[in-house]
């Protein structure tokens, strides 16, 4: 059998080895030290958001982003329904309800239609919602002015969930730098990684000072340890970030890679009836996290689960896109606002080998066993 293709993993290059060393030459394994200030300056400095504080994983640093803000027990947060459910869990975790907000069509991501209708509603039974947490879906950035300009238009504290999307940007503005929080991961399939970590980024530094309390126990400035509130075990390591720091460096040309994925995807797939997930303008820049296609089983004599099971087969992962939240059992009895555009692409849609490491002979091989498959 032929090498294994993995859909998104991880891309170490060598600096990872050196910089780990240190760490451990140093005896200094912990939450506190010289790399997780290093790289909190380099995301930064990268996404020009003056405020940070890393953490053991994205999910982590949304819980404390929706804490920052004071959610709670019963309040609404309003969240896209197509995402990955590490984005509305944390809602749960605190005892408030999600609001499940459909895509629109040309990004994939939160409908500003359906946002607007949904804290209509809101506001009609009572209850302004506490904040929008918004997805940017595979790294392509939502239509963020809309958003933003219905979040300040009803006062609502936005959250960027920017997890699949460290490097994309919208008017040359990193995404996560939009909303009054915003949120990274790096975890071991994503663009870099630190094996498992997250970032929390603000222009307010009450919120990070907030996030970095809770983080750590919520720990009192006191000789002794005290506790008045309820706190976690967020706090990233010295190992994650002397990991991250090497992956950084790299960042860039990884992007690079993944774009060229898309491209090579495209180029070689859209002649077959196959269809992509374009930039909708010259303002949008996709890191490309993860390639994604459709196709209309009409046109395409293949389902999702045959394309899936012919790379499988290969020993090649693919993946569908996420199956919206909506659908899912643990949610089917959220709030849902839309139009059932997220059950259309759930079906119809298939996630690509992505990495920044594949070859173009890898790239080669998986588009011959698609082309393949649909013309049996």
């Amino acid at each position: 059998m032929e090498k294994r293709i993995w859909i998104s993993p991880p891309h170490l290059t060598g600096n990872e080895l050196t910089y780990l060393k240190e760490v451990i030459d140093s005896n200094w394994v912990t939450v506190v030290g010289p790399q997780l200030n290093h790289f909190a300056t380099a995301i930064a400095g990268y996404t020009q958001s003056p405020h940070i504080t890393l953490t053991n994983s994205g999910t982590s640093a949304l819980h404390l982003a929706l804490r920052s803000l004071g959610v709670g027990k019963d309040d609404f947060v309003i969240t896209s329904t197509f995402t990955f459910v590490a984005s509305v869990n944390p809602i749960a975790y605190l005892g408030a309800k999600p609001i499940l907000i459909e895509s629109e069509t040309e990004t994939w991501n939160m409908s500003p239609v359906f946002l607007e209708e949904s804290i209509l509603w809101c506001l009609k039974m009572g209850k302004k919602p506490k904040a929008i947490l918004l997805v940017h879906l595979y790294g392509m950035p939502a239509q963020i002015e809309l958003i933003s300009a219905i979040a300040k238009k009803y006062d609502i504290p936005l959250i960027e969930d920017a997890a699949e999307a460290l490097g994309s940007t919208y008017k040359n503005k990193h995404l996560g730098t939009f909303g009054c929080l915003g949120l990274y991961s790096f975890n071991g399939n994503k663009i870099i990684t630190t094996s498992s970590g997250g970032a929390l980024i603000s222009d307010d530094v009450s919120y990070i000072k907030k996030a970095k309390f809770l983080a750590s126990q919520a720990k009192e400035d006191k000789r002794y340890y005290e506790h008045k509130e309820m706190g976690y075990n967020y706090q990233m390591t010295t190992l994650n970030a002397a990991m991250g720091l090497a992956q950084f460096e790299k960042l860039e040309d990884y992007i690079k890679l993944r774009r060229r994925n898309f491209d090579y995807y495209k180029l070689a797939l859209s002649p077959f009836g196959f269809q992509f997930l374009e930039e909708p303008n010259s303002n949008y820049y996709s890191n490309r996290w993860l390639t994604t296609m459709l196709w209309d089983k009409k046109e395409i004599n293949a389902s999702t689960e045959s394309l899936k099971e012919a790379l499988k087969k290969e020993n090649i992962e693919s993946r569908l896109l996420w199956k919206p939240m909506h659908t899912q059992p643990l949610y089917k009895k959220a709030k849902y606002f839309g139009d059932k555009t997220s059950e259309k692409l759930f079906k119809k849609g298939l996630c690509l080998p992505s990495g920044s490491s594949l070859s173009e002979s890898d790239l080669e091989r998986i588009t011959a066993i698609i082309i393949k498959k649909i013309k049996a």
